[in-house]
């Protein structure tokens, strides 16, 4: 990690405030500009919403049906983009909707979104949707049931099994370009001149060293800790943002396919997709007014996921469940059901020198980021035209090593990796696992103790740490199996 006085040594053209997928874009595609760039995050990189999230790259059928024409058609061609930049963390995806008790209303519409979803994604190098009978789709997910299968609707969209990787590899792109990135480092404050935002205070989460790091144009790109933030920087604006819980469960392997499916209980759409060789279920919906650090999920949402699931799956409460994954979405602020809300983002100037990112979606944090350079180029008079849509990001050329010993390394010293979590949590598929890397903490924690000069005391404080983020994703048992 670079020190402090990296960032508090001169004046950048652009600081950007959050590092999970939306600010790493952001800081991103302003380095690759040739702007001067700070990036801070309290936390890890990647590690709030961005690692909660349903880990696909999609236009989002649904929003079709919201007529939200623009989001859909921005998602696939960033899904377009993605496929084509990151090959080596966006994958395509076949979807499977399988009809029960369908009308022929019902179908013919689903049929008329297919085509309007095909059209929407003009540019793409997938495959066209198709029309599946009961027998062909028993054929190509056969755990489904029976029972009243009346037929499927395919089509593709992709994944992105780590999207922490994803945003890390924007974080560490921004730095080969000249960017001075920065994690466990909290905004605490703001100083302004003449009505301007000027600089930020900061105060590293390790060692409690504290300074300020001035810029031109500074980027709230926060998402669910947005108006937190905002409040710390001195805007007394109402809350700008809505913020919503989604939770997911991995269990046993289960099926072949993806599987988009609407829950019997509440109507919603929900997902039932293969991950990294387990079955990733997700996600809920539901307003959280809480620190989203804190967020989890409880008994309550993991029982709605398997009554969502079992009617379709009957034997989905047989298998195991390994862990649970919860994020907390921002989305601008409107009335209605959370499920209603609309995923389009906005970007505006919420203080003079402070330009905000307002909701947005993985799938189109590239887009949004080059819309939020567009806005800051704008005040610089910077008149550089975007790369980020053509750069492929590190790991599509030379991937890191996959041996622990080695990868530990690489990891500190090139990935920002700081404690035992960061590794096992978001730099690993191991969260993944029936264990979630457990049975490697012990080796990872004196590795990484080798590397960074751990005694004993902090080894152990570190696997403590550790632990205690992978215990929050068990924690639901104590609500759904009470003395169990």
């Amino acid at each position: 990690m670079q020190p402090l006085s990296k960032l508090t040594d001169r004046t950048f053209d652009v600081a950007v405030i959050g590092g999970g997928i939306i600010g790493a874009g952001v800081a991103r595609d302003a380095a690759l500009r040739g702007l001067s760039v700070a990036l801070v995050e309290k936390g890890d990189f990647g590690g709030g919403t961005t690692s909660g999230s349903t880990r696909l790259i999609h236009g989002g059928l649904r929003y079709l049906e919201m007529f939200d024409f623009g989001l859909v058609r921005m998602d696939l061609r960033e899904r377009e983009i993605l496929l084509r930049i990151a090959p080596h963390l966006v994958k395509p995806l076949e979807f499977l909707i399988p009809f029960y008790g369908a009308s022929p209303w019902f179908r013919l519409k689903m049929r008329i979104g297919m085509m309007l979803y095909d059209l929407l994604s003009f540019d793409k190098s997938l495959p066209n949707h198709r029309m599946l009978s009961a027998a062909e789709t028993l054929a190509e997910e056969p755990t489904l049931r029976v029972e009243g299968l009346q037929g499927a609707a395919a089509y593709y969209d992709a994944q992105v099994a780590m999207p922490e990787r994803l945003c890390l590899e924007n974080v560490m792109d921004a730095e080969q370009h000249g960017a001075v990135v920065r994690s466990y480092t909290e905004v605490v404050g703001a100083i302004s001149e003449s009505g301007r935002v000027q600089a930020l205070r900061l105060r590293c989460a390790e060692s409690g060293a504290t300074g300020e790091v001035r810029a031109k144009v500074f980027v709230n790109a926060t998402g669910a800790w947005f108006d937190r933030v905002a409040r710390q920087t001195g805007d007394e604006h109402p809350p700008r943002i809505r913020t919503t819980k989604g939770i997911h469960l991995t269990c046993e392997p289960m099926n072949r396919k993806a599987n988009v499916l609407f829950s019997p209980v509440d109507g919603r759409l929900f997902f039932v997709i293969p991950l990294l060789g387990q079955c990733w279920i997700g996600t809920t919906d539901t307003d959280f007014s809480e620190d989203p650090g804190a967020v989890r999920a409880d008994g309550e949402d993991v029982e709605y996921l398997l009554r969502s699931v079992e009617p379709f799956f009957p034997e989905v409460r047989r298998l195991a469940i390994y862990s649970t994954n919860a994020g907390v979405r921002a989305l601008v602020r409107q009335e209605g059901s959370a499920s209603s809300v609309s995923r389009m983002h906005s970007i505006t100037e919420t203080q003079p020198g402070m330009i905000s990112v307002l909701g947005g979606k993985i799938t189109g944090y590239r887009a949004i980021a080059e819309e939020a350079v567009d806005a800051a180029c704008l005040q610089l008079g910077n008149r550089e035209p975007c790369r980020s849509h053509r750069e492929l990001l590190p790991g599509a050329g030379s991937p890191p090593p996959t041996e622990n010993a080695e990868a530990v390394r690489w990891a500190i010293e090139r990935e920002h990796c700081r404690h035992v979590a960061d590794y096992l949590l978001r730099r690993r598929p191991g969260a993944f696992a029936a264990d979630q890397g457990r049975g490697e903490a012990e080796t990872v924690a004196q590795i990484m103790g080798e590397v960074l000069g751990w005694g004993p005391a902090e080894q152990q404080g570190e696997l403590e740490r550790y632990w205690s983020e992978a215990d929050r994703a068990q924690r639901y048992r104590e609500e759904l199996f009470p003395g169990g």
